[in-house]
């Protein structure tokens, strides 16, 4: 089984965290195609971000697929660009968020995700109400950019920690979501330290992937997730024509 890690943003470091993340917990026989994105933003850090990284995941999707994969993860907390995703793709396609409220909805009634920037939490807020969890889930910001988890300099770090000592505290959480790709690499450290189960979506993705593609599922192809319509694309965008891209 070949899953296909796609970054997309255009920090190749965040790549390889996600990656480490997901061949710690990958099956026997599976193996993990990680690709970061060659155009759009080094981080994705709300709307005007996300949506000019879209182009650039959709890329590397359709190159990941003809190259084999057999499901696709987005490695990126906004599940940035998943239902244009599952609308190119004919294998799986799991946004890291999705798969991680639903792993934390087995484990917890109480959960709180902690994110990075103030300007994800509401865009995070609406994906916690489409998934159909709000009640459940709290989302809280730690206020620190998102490629300032890999500067050991700054206090990222110690900011997080602090915002989920608020969220166990305040909120009464059972159970923390890591609100960003970059974080991938801290929880079982942040698990340990806090004594509750610390919920990667990464990790999440790569399980709900291997699943899907054990019990031969993959996206329905009528309704909202057909096959985009063939028509001419013009300008910039004319080799993101359907015809040109699943060719």
């Amino acid at each position: 089984m070949r899953i296909l890690l796609i970054n997309p943003n255009t920090t190749e470091s965040m790549t390889a965290t996600a990656a480490d993340a997901a061949r710690r917990v990958v099956a026997i026989g599976t193996e993990i195609m990680p690709v970061t994105s060659k155009m759009g933003p080094v981080s994705i850090e709300g709307y005007y971000d996300e949506a000019l990284a879209v182009p650039g995941l959709l890329v590397e999707l359709a190159e990941g697929e003809k190259a084999g994969a057999d499901a696709a993860i987005i490695a990126c907390f906004d599940d940035t660009g998943l239902d244009a995703a599952r609308a190119l793709a004919s294998i799986p396609v799991i946004g890291i968020c999705e798969a991680a409220l639903a792993s934390a909805a087995f484990i917890s009634q109480r959960t709180t995700i902690v994110t990075t920037m103030e300007r994800s939490r509401l865009p995070i807020e609406h994906l916690v109400q489409r998934y159909g969890m709000a009640g459940r889930v709290k989302v809280r910001a730690a206020d620190i950019p998102v490629l300032s988890l890999e500067d050991p300099s700054s206090n990222a770090r110690e900011k997080l920690r602090a915002e989920m000592a608020a969220a166990l505290r305040d909120d009464r959480a059972d159970a923390i979501v890591l609100g960003c790709a970059g974080m991938a690499d801290l929880t079982a450290e942040l698990s340990r330290e806090f004594g509750v189960p610390v919920v990667d979506g990464v990790a999440a993705a790569v399980k709900q992937a291997e699943a899907l593609v054990t019990l031969k599922l993959s996206t329905a192809k009528r309704g909202a997730y057909a096959f985009p319509v063939e028509k001419p694309y013009l300008g910039l965008l004319e080799g993101f024509r359907p015809k040109a891209m699943t060719a």
